[in-house]
């Protein structure tokens, strides 16, 4: 099973346990700030304690805006912090003045985001306030607006439109079009000799080499 294509049951939330660093703790992603990451246990009470502080910490912190790990630490702890207490506004309670119910519920989906999007949350290739913004849609239209982000560099302008048009109604495909970006369009670099071939297939069979990738591509994530 794979996280991308249409019909593979991809996951669209996260799989792993509320508060576990599985991004913020891998080295591959975070290099030797992995050592840096906090586990929050929503059923711990000194660590749920941990959280409601680093949520304090992280609302009145503006200085680590573009810093994606302190982004997704406070993320991680605003889920912890929810779970920990009930609700949102348990949550924001806990946490102090200045943590609003609002701030709580958008972290707390970034760091809901399945593993496919965190991963490039954490390496700066889909920014936090983008993200937050991701993370306001469901299902599937949530990874179709994630990779869009990926492949054409939007902004998070077009990205809180786009989230916007989905929740009011809008498919995906159509939200993403008013932004001037075809869903499903990216650049691929391919070796020389497999290009080749790709295209002197497409000729012969009289099909856009775009059908022919996706064929190839369906099949092989079928039989993996």
């Amino acid at each position: 099973m794979t996280e991308d294509g249409d019909e593979l049951q991809a996951p669209t939330d996260r799989e792993s346990p509320v508060g576990r660093p599985v991004i913020r703790g891998d080295p591959s992603l975070t290099g030797e700030r992995a050592r840096e990451a906090l586990a929050f246990d929503p059923d711990d009470p000194e660590s749920l304690a941990l959280a409601a502080d680093t949520v304090a910490a992280f609302a009145d912190n503006t200085a680590g805006a573009d810093d994606n790990v302190f982004m997704l630490r406070g993320a991680a702890a605003c889920a912890a912090l929810v779970r920990g207490e009930g609700s949102y506004k348990d949550a924001a309670e806990r946490a102090g003045d200045g943590v609003t119910v609002s701030f709580i519920r958008k972290w707390s989906r970034v760091h809901d985001l399945p593993r496919s999007i965190r991963r490039h949350v954490a390496k700066g290739e889909i920014a936090p306030t983008a993200a937050k913004h991701v993370a306001r849609v469901s299902g599937e239209a949530r990874l179709h607006l994630a990779w869009a982000v990926l492949d054409h560099d939007m902004t998070v302008r077009q990205v809180r439109s786009v989230a916007s048009a989905v929740n009011d109604g809008a498919d995906v495909e159509s939200a993403l079009a008013q932004q001037g970006i075809t869903l499903g369009e990216l650049a691929l670099r391919l070796p020389p000799a497999i290009y080749c071939e790709l295209r002197r297939r497409a000729s012969l069979e009289d099909a856009e080499p775009g059908v022919l990738v996706a064929e190839a591509l369906e099949t092989a994530f079928e039989d993996g």
